[in-house]
């Protein structure tokens, strides 16, 4: 079984993610306590899309984000650098003609610039080797005026709050995660990779860094995640 750890070594992850792929969704729906279909419809929303738009859905794993997204009546390209998550995502949702499925690595994108409407990422920027980087890349091939959606895991701002979740992370998820996961080892990583994670208002300055302007975050389930967004200057 694959582990990557907080170095983020691409070919790591990318093997870990292969490794959990056909229980991924089923593990997040569990660990989330089926939150992540609640952020996974307020993303789509955030993003606006509509019918003629395309969408690059960054990082999107099994492609039920991209799924989504499509229904919006939008044209979506599902990125991800994991052959193991695509190839899931093209058994699930290959019959859904708006959704294409491109391999990618988000620090170096195979596409041109300003190519999409709007750009999304959820729960994939922190796996990623040097965030900045994707950040900027995810600049460089939005149209100009076009969005930027981030959905992360983020800190709450409430010391109650942020104290039982942290309780959450060390005692009950390893828990459920041996239950559910094909790979709980990978779990550990993913765990360690959101506590090492920034909190809002530094994720914030990262994307007013690379150059989104209008840079704002809401804080989703108290702040157990955030959903951050921007748009690239006309």
């Amino acid at each position: 079984m694959h582990k990557a750890d907080l170095s983020k070594a691409p070919t790591q992850v990318s093997a870990m993610f292969d490794e959990v792929a056909p229980r991924y969704d089923l593990t997040n729906t569990v660990l989330s306590l089926g939150n992540d279909r609640l952020w996974r419809v307020v993303t789509t929303r955030a993003i606006g899309a509509v019918p003629g738009e395309r969408i690059l859905d960054l990082a999107a794993g099994t492609g039920t984000s991209s799924a989504s997204i499509a229904g919006t009546g939008a044209s979506v390209v599902a990125a991800d650098f994991s052959p193991g998550m695509l190839a899931e995502g093209r058994r699930r949702y290959g019959h859904i003609n708006r959704i294409s499925f491109v391999e990618a690595d988000a620090t170096k994108l195979p596409f041109a610039d300003n190519e999409f409407d709007a750009t999304t990422i959820s729960f994939g920027l922190r796996n990623v080797v040097n965030p900045k980087q994707a950040i900027a890349e995810m600049l460089r091939v939005t149209k100009p005026g076009g969005r930027l959606v981030i959905c992360e895991f983020s800190t709450p701002p409430n010391k109650l709050w942020r104290g039982l979740y942290d309780f959450y992370l060390h005692r009950v998820s390893p828990v459920l995660v041996r239950l559910a996961s094909s790979n709980p080892d990978a779990y550990d990583y993913l765990n360690e990779s959101i506590q090492a994670w920034p909190a809002q208002a530094e994720l914030a300055q990262w994307m007013r860094e690379a150059g989104w302007t209008d840079v704002e975050y809401r804080n989703l389930t108290g702040g157990i995640t955030a959903l951050h967004r921007g748009i690239k200057a006309s």
